[in-house]
């Protein structure tokens, strides 16, 4: 990347503790791993409800799984492989095992059904997927089944959550018991039939075939990860990173005190561009220690806390409303805690409060992408503004222009926020067209290509951003980002859906939450909100489904008969309050 400005606003106040750039390591993203198991070969790097995976350990089981990959799953260099499952040691060792077989890892949330799942088998040219032994047989086998023989997948490797726990649990540290009946269940392996030809292999039996990979090959500017990104039309688009962008966050824990020493929380998933940068990829660099959470349970978090000292927790606020929110509060020790910091959704004024009077602790916003391996800026710990996305972090120039000329607009007035940093992604992977799109020169900076967020904000006279408005539409659902285009195609899929169009709503607690607008096929006109809700909870992840369905006798439109979702919008703002 070219030199950085030196007159930038935000420079007057940036932490002298901090190199304005970063020097980033000119290696893969698995020698980080390897140097970790090298030097801290019998430190804890996972602990799953009491029971510890050490450096050692995961070394050696994401050898044995490239190994396996190469030799028994053919995976090749630069093969695309999907990682599908929610936060657990295996997912750890999977994602590098994925990169020393020089492969390119393809996380998918495993909150995905079947009736979604499929396009990331196609979309990659996937051959070959890990996931857990219950997405196995409910997601994964049923969409390869569904798909044309030539684009199946043709093998599954498959892990039991069980695998990673302790025989007995410590006292107060059980999951509650739905999440502790999830984790022990035993599900079969889907037959090959079932799971459309597609090959099912026992993780434990991976790991104890002990193949040894061939010699490690990738190079920095290669391809490691593809995770994939909705936008305002289609279908989720992957996003194109290398070792080399990755990298650029994995090495910058130096922003907020983090290092070897740090035990942080693992409850942000793992699949998403926060949870695998802070869980997956940073910790493993400084050698650090990640207690992990499959899924969020606030009493659970607490005590975990409590026992193990966390010292940092990279969050939802969401998270933190709901911990205060708990009637045994009071008997959790928090007061390990040194950093918390997140986003996804605004901070309260009146918890952040809370947290600087209870705990010293200034929460610290954030603001990124899939595009920009997470976190583009950031508040430093010692000098937070609340509500505010926070400055430029190491080695990022970000601008607010106007998103028609591109001239850059002054302190304080609205624009699109555009930015460029050794993070932003290389493209979109089979769209060259919304690539081009996605980048810009600025007239007062030729020669320089700035990454297009599609978010409206401002800065201040202090070089701090401002999230106010989306370019793009989007829902953003207790920090889950909802492309309305993508559950509009989903909706079609009703047989009582006629038109459909989806707006968000506001939620006391998500923050918003979606919303359809149903025009009704004239044949079936007895169809109810609840029907529909129900049959898209079915069809759809967790977090995409409309909560709410309105009926009406036909959606605004433009001249050119293109459904008008700001009017809706703005209707429901005005409904809302």
């Amino acid at each position: 990347m070219s030199a950085l400005p030196t007159d930038r606003p935000h420079l007057k106040h940036w932490p002298r503790r901090l190199p304005r750039a970063l020097s980033i390591p000119s290696t893969t993203l698995w020698f980080n791993l390897e140097t970790a198991a090298a030097r801290f070969p019998d430190k804890p790097a996972y602990i799953c409800f009491g029971k510890a995976l050490s450096y050692r350990e995961l070394h050696a089981q994401s050898l044995a799984l490239a190994g396996w990959l190469q030799h028994e799953a053919g995976v090749k260099k630069g093969d695309r492989v999907v990682l599908f499952m929610q936060n657990c040691p295996q997912f750890v060792a999977a994602y590098y095992a994925i990169l020393r077989a020089d492969a390119v890892v393809v996380p998918v949330n495993p909150m995905n059904k079947a009736d979604e799942f499929g396009h990331y088998i196609v979309d990659p040219d996937a051959r070959v997927a890990i996931c857990s032994a219950d997405l196995a047989q409910a997601v994964v086998a049923p969409a390869n089944a569904a798909l044309p023989e030539a684009q199946r997948l043709q093998h599954l490797l498959v892990a039991r959550h069980a695998d990673a726990l302790p025989d007995r649990y410590e006292p107060g540290l059980a999951p509650p018991p739905a999440m502790g009946a999830w984790l022990r269940a035993d599900v079969a392996l889907p037959d090959a039939a079932a799971a459309g030809g597609a090959r099912c292999t026992r993780w434990s039996e991976a790991v104890a075939a002990a193949h040894a990979p061939g010699p490690h090959t990738a190079l920095p500017d290669d391809m490691a990860m593809l995770p994939y990104t909705s936008g305002t039309t289609g279908l989720p688009k992957g996003c194109v990173h290398t070792h080399r962008t990755l990298m650029s966050n994995t090495v910058g824990g130096q922003w907020a005190h983090a290092g070897a020493e740090a035990v942080s929380l693992g409850v942000v998933p793992m699949f998403h561009i926060t949870g695998m940068v802070y869980g997956v990829l940073a910790a493993v660099y400084a050698g650090a220690t990640v207690v992990l959470m499959p899924r969020w349970d606030r009493e659970l978090a607490g005590a975990l806390i409590s026992r193990y000292r966390v010292t940092h927790w990279v969050c939802i606020p969401t998270m933190i409303i709901d911990l205060f929110g708990s009637p045994n509060y009071a008997q959790f020790d928090l007061s390990s805690l040194r950093n918390l910091s997140g986003g996804g959704a605004a901070m309260p004024a009146a918890v952040a409060q809370r947290l600087l009077d209870e705990f010293g602790i200034a929460f610290g916003e954030g603001y990124g992408l899939t595009e920009t391996a997470a976190p583009s800026h950031g508040n430093p710990p010692e000098r937070v503004k609340q509500q505010c996305l926070g400055m430029p972090i190491f080695g990022v120039d970000s601008r607010v222009v106007d998103p028609i000329t591109l001239q850059e607009m002054p302190i304080g007035e609205v624009g699109e926020i555009v930015t460029r940093g050794p993070m932003v992604f290389k493209g979109y992977w089979k769209h060259p067209e919304a690539t081009a799109a996605a980048f810009v020169e600025l007239p007062a900076l030729p020669g320089h290509k700035f990454f297009r967020t599609g978010d409206l904000g401002r800065m201040d006279e202090d070089g701090y951003f401002f999230l106010t408005d989306r370019l793009k539409r989007m829902i953003n659902a207790s920090g889950f980002k909802v492309w309305p285009a993508e559950v509009e195609l989903m909706l079609y899929k009703h047989p009582a859906v006629q038109e459909a169009c989806v707006i968000a709503t506001r939620d006391a607690y998500r923050g918003e939450s979606v919303k359809a607008v149903v025009v009704k096929r004239h044949d079936r006109q007895d169809v109810s909100a609840e029907e529909i809700v129900a049959w898209a909870r079915e069809h759809m992840a967790a977090y995409k489904y409309p909560r709410e369905v309105e009926f009406v006798d036909a959606l605004p439109k433009s001249g050119a008969g293109k459904v008008l979702w700001r009017v809706l919008q703005d209707q429901e703002d005005r409904r809302t309050g």
